[in-house]
């Protein structure tokens, strides 16, 4: 289905070209060999001169095949075109190494990180972080937390939680919880914590559950912590918890990764709670 989508879209967005330059004025006079000979040296067949439109392809090294797919219907359909070619220039943007991880053993296909699913935990509850006995407790002066994750095979995720402060008395605080698909800004649940309602006591933990959704294989998502007092949340650095990933199910991704994209982190990176999850049942290696 992905490789469909890569030729699709190109096709979409080449024949929205297509139109946008039929619609504008004729084109402006190339410009005449500005700029040294060496400043193209790394593109050999790329003109110095002028162009309304530049369109970068990103393929991976081992794509040969849908490159020419590309190549042989609107990269050649815009090359013999007297006045498109003139006006937009079109490079494959491939990485300097190719993976030497088979696609079928990745993560993902735009990946090169091996998928490493080993003794995967069936039929009980996990909670997703957990704190060291001498990691001490207090309120942080940040507002919103948020913690990135993909998940590596389908999980259901039951309940969402916050860190218990130790130095107080009972749940004091008004705490919200959310969890988001990659891009979108709508949540796609909710949990509210306030002292009337605070959930169960979990460890060092208040969760409160959900509606089950099956998050998918490859699914990425952020949960987000919003404090709704003035005070801080009760947080901590990601190198400061511990990530049970049933199994290598589930990985926590980070801003340094590059792997993110912008606006995908929310407040602080870092974790001010949890959540409880389980593996589906139909696991098989």
């Amino acid at each position: 289905m992905r490789n469909w989508l890569v030729l699709l879209c190109p096709c979409v967005l080449g024949a929205a070209l297509h139109l946008w330059l039929r619609l504008r004025s004729p084109p402006p006079a190339r410009a005449s060999g500005a700029g040294p000979a060496g400043q193209f040296a790394l593109f050999p067949q790329w003109k110095s001169g002028h162009y309304d439109v530049v369109v970068g392809v990103l393929s991976a090294r081992n794509n040969h095949e849908l490159r020419n797919a590309i190549r042989s219907t609107w990269l050649k359909h815009l090359i013999q075109h007297p006045a498109l070619s003139k006006r937009v220039l079109v490079k494959f943007i491939i990485g300097a190494h190719g993976c030497e991880v088979p696609v079928e053993d990745r993560e993902d296909p735009y990946s090169c990180r091996l998928l490493n699913i080993t003794n995967p935990v069936l039929n009980q509850e996990i909670e997703a972080f957990s704190l060291s006995e001498d990691t001490s407790s207090g309120l942080s002066e940040d507002r919103v937390v948020s913690v990135s994750f993909r998940v590596l095979y389908p999980i259901v995720i039951t309940s969402l939680g916050v860190f218990y402060d130790a130095n107080g008395v009972g749940f004091q605080r008004n705490i919200t919880v959310k969890l988001y698909q990659a891009e979108q800004e709508e949540a796609l649940f909710i949990a509210r914590f306030s002292p009337p309602s605070c959930g169960v006591q979990v460890n060092r933990l208040w969760y409160k559950p959900v509606e089950h959704f099956i998050l998918p294989e490859s699914f990425e998502g952020t949960i987000v912590w919003e404090s709704q007092d003035l005070q801080g949340l009760v947080s901590r650095n990601l190198h400061k918890v511990t990530v049970n990933d049933g199994g290598g199910v589930l990985r926590v991704i980070t801003a340094g990764e590059g792997a993110l994209p912008p606006g995908f982190v929310e407040g602080v990176e870092g974790v001010a709670g949890g959540f409880i999850y389980t593996i589906q049942e139909f696991f098989s290696v």
